[in-house]
């Protein structure tokens, strides 16, 4: 194995919803976000936290997809999330002001365009110790655009991504565990989102607003964190056929790491890393799986959504902080994967595709 730890590129990271909905400040080490969380039980992953910019650093984890997240809840609707749109959108402003303090602290640098991307490349090339993290800014679940006018303004403060759903129904596309098109309004979302290029991120999809999508966006589509249903039965997972339909439109598809996409018959509250015997040798499964389908290495990334909700007791026994990443290139190159591959899987897949997206 290469002696020089790995850039990498992770697709998706809900970094904002940690510091403003869990408290936890990134700017300390993994260490300290768990003791503070000592005796807390108000979520499942209190103390078991992965993800910390220092903990980034040390897994050369220089570039990422970073998320606003504020999911809007009808009345009737049992999820968790804000009720009124207005209330969601506040919420994904406060997150981006997070963002912002975040570039004027020195620990973030956005990436917009291909100026702010080979820059920050160049700067990686040879990172100081607090070298600032790159970061594209993506809205997962579009409930909180009011209307297709907030659109146009996310997309002048920095929002370069979209996925349209999250868990449920939604406005604009009907999520995991939903069922249902994408409608007019969702046409309508994809129309503006295309005018603009904004890339339309497929993950969370239920399958008939997955296929709907397709059929009325032309722009550019990825599919930030999203495993094989061929390997993991359940709808949240992508079928080979939809795995197809995205290596044929040239998107990049990322490696989740939240165990129930990853071990098949997960039983949330009993399963267990260590009783299931999970590693991240299911991860090199599922990349495998696509590259299979591609018949190349050319379609698929990291997007582990570490701390997207799980943690420790959620992720692979082996991973013990997001730095542990820099373990998938030893497991990649025992299957056969060459440098070149380990190259385009861990990073430059994601460039690629901006470069092409935005060039």
């Amino acid at each position: 194995m290469n002696q020089r730890p790995h850039f990498i590129f992770d697709a998706h990271l809900d970094l904002a919803m940690n510091a403003m909905e869990w408290n936890r400040d990134l700017t300390w080490p993994v260490s300290d976000i768990r003791e503070s969380e000592s005796g807390m039980a108000d979520k499942p992953d209190r103390g078991q936290g992965t993800v910390s910019f220092a903990a980034m650093r040390e897994g050369r984890v220089g570039l990422c997809v970073a998320t606003q997240i504020a999911r809007y809840v009808h009345k009737d609707n049992p999820l968790p999330g804000w009720h009124s749109p207005q209330q969601a959108w506040a919420m994904t402003q406060a997150q981006l002001a997070w963002y912002r303090t975040m570039e004027e602290a020195g620990q973030l640098s956005p990436v917009t365009d291909i100026p702010s991307l080979e820059a920050h490349l160049k700067r990686w090339e040879k990172p100081g110790p607090n070298e600032p993290i790159g970061y594209i800014l993506s809205l997962e679940g579009a409930d909180s655009m009011v209307t297709l006018d907030y659109v146009e303004r996310a997309y002048e403060m920095g929002l370069r991504a979209i996925g349209p759903a999250h868990y449920g129904p939604g406005t604009y596309a009907q999520g995991t565990d939903a069922s249902g098109g994408i409608g007019s309004r969702g046409r309508e979302l994809l129309h503006k989102m295309e005018a603009l290029n904004i890339i339309l991120d497929a993950t969370h999809l239920c399958d008939d607003s997955f296929w709907e999508a397709m059929d009325h966006f032309y722009g550019p589509v990825w599919a930030s964190h999203s495993n094989c249903r061929s390997l993991v039965p359940h709808h949240r997972q992508f079928s080979d056929e939809q795995l197809q339909e995205l290596i044929s439109r040239g998107a990049v598809i990322g490696m989740p790491l939240d165990a129930w996409m990853m071990a098949p018959g997960w039983v949330r509250g009993k399963s267990t890393p260590q009783n299931t015997g999970l590693t991240l040798e299911a991860m090199a499964d599922h990349i495998d799986h696509v590259c299979q389908l591609a018949g190349n290495a050319g379609h698929v990334g990291i997007g582990t959504d570490l701390d997207g909700g799980f943690g420790k007791e959620q992720c692979p026994m082996d991973v013990g902080t997001i730095a542990d990443l820099q373990k998938l290139p030893a497991i990649l190159e025992r299957r056969g994967y060459s440098e070149a591959d380990l190259k385009k899987i861990l990073h430059q897949n994601w460039i690629d595709f901006l470069y092409k997206a935005w060039g």
